[in-house]
């Protein structure tokens, strides 16, 4: 056996007297994480933002601009 091992096997015994199995917490790897995320997404909206700010949209013109036919009205004689 290695010395890793034997620590972790004398060590086991003692954190199963302190250790309450019904309590589970996140713990700082869960805090890592969610703040992490928070960051990204934080990123990922400073960047969207400043994209949509950049976007040159022109309308399209409306329909009444375009030249209408006109039916042909018969000349009243």
């Amino acid at each position: 056996m290695s010395a890793t091992q034997e620590a972790i096997t004398q060590l086991l015994p003692l954190a199963g007297d302190t250790f309450d199995k019904n309590k589970v917490t996140p713990g700082l790897l869960g805090f890592v994480v969610f703040a992490a995320l928070a960051v990204g997404v934080w990123m990922l909206m400073k960047s969207m933002s400043r994209h949509m700010g950049r976007v040159d949209f022109e309308e399209a013109p409306e329909a009444t601009s375009r030249p209408e036919r006109r039916r042909a009205e018969p000349d009243q004689a």
